[in-house]
Order: structure tokens, then sequence, then C-alpha cells
């Protein structure tokens, strides 16, 4: 009886050997996907407190020549400042926003012609771009974006639509 115990427990021995060997790949790709997300989750929410606070103070008045060129210029710097991570880029665009009123005769009267929409985006690059462990392959998209709009008036500082 003591010789058939002895033979299961040899056929069972390298088991738990295989399992490991089959998941720690997988778990390591895993675990790669999550610190990537929650790495861009914490960018994207300091990149929204960010922007705001860019916009408000460099995209209204921004120091130098009043134009929107010079204004997107300013917010990409200070937010790239605040951001701090080779792994990210940030673009800013100005596009000109005029709400307007119409009248019985269909004229328009523009209530604000100064508004101004900031459109900040935020590209951020996976680490590590793509590898593949023992048959099981890791591939990142190229880069994952976030944006935020803006809409504020760049010669009536704090009127933000």
């Amino acid at each position: 009886m003591k010789g058939k115990v002895k033979a299961v427990r040899r056929a069972e021995s390298g088991q738990m050997t295989v399992e490991l060997a089959v998941m720690v790949p997988v778990v390591i790709v895993v675990g790669l996907t999550v610190f990537n997300l929650m790495r861009f989750i914490e960018v994207c929410s300091v990149f929204d407190h960010v922007a705001l606070d860019a916009v408000l103070s460099q995209g209204v008045a921004p120091g130098g020549e009043q134009v929107e060129s010079v204004a997107a210029a300013s917010v990409r710097s200070c937010i790239e400042d605040a951001l701090g991570s080779e792994r990210c880029s940030v673009s800013v665009q100005t596009r000109d926003v005029t709400p307007a009123l119409h009248d019985a005769q269909g004229l328009v009267f523009p209530i604000s012609p100064l508004l101004t929409d900031f459109v900040c985006t935020l590209s951020y690059r996976p680490w590590p771009s793509s590898f593949v462990i023992a048959g099981v392959a890791y591939d990142s998209p190229v880069v994952l974006r976030h944006t935020r709009s803006i809409v504020v008036d760049r010669f009536r500082p704090g009127v933000v639509v």
C-alpha cells in the first residue's frame, strides 16, 4: 500500500512548477496594464486641474504680445512644467467662439466677441510599448489621449463660459 502512495506523489510533484511557469507571464502583463492605467488616470487628474488653472492664469492675459499663439504657448508650457513627465506631451489649440443673439428680423448681435476656446490635449505613451514573455504578448496603444476644453474671455479675467 505504501508503494502506491509514493507513485502518486511523484506524478504530481511538478504540477505547481508548471502552473507557476504558465501564470507568471500572464500576471506580469496584467500588472503592467494596471500600472499604465493607474498612471494614466493619475496624469489625467493632474492635467484637468492644471489645464484650468493654466488657461485662467496664462491664457487670459499672457505675458508679452496679446495674441492667441502666445497665449497657447504659455498655457502649454505651464501644463508641461506642472506634469513633469517624459511620458506625456501636451498640445494647446485655440479658436474663436462667438455666441450670438438673433432678433426677429434675423440680425445677429454678438454677446461677447472675444471668447476663446482653449482645447488642451494630453498624450500619454504607456511603458513599455510592447514585449513578449513566454508566448504572452503585451502591446499597449501607441498613445492614450485626454482632452479638456475651456472657454474664456481673453480680455476680461475671470470670465469663464
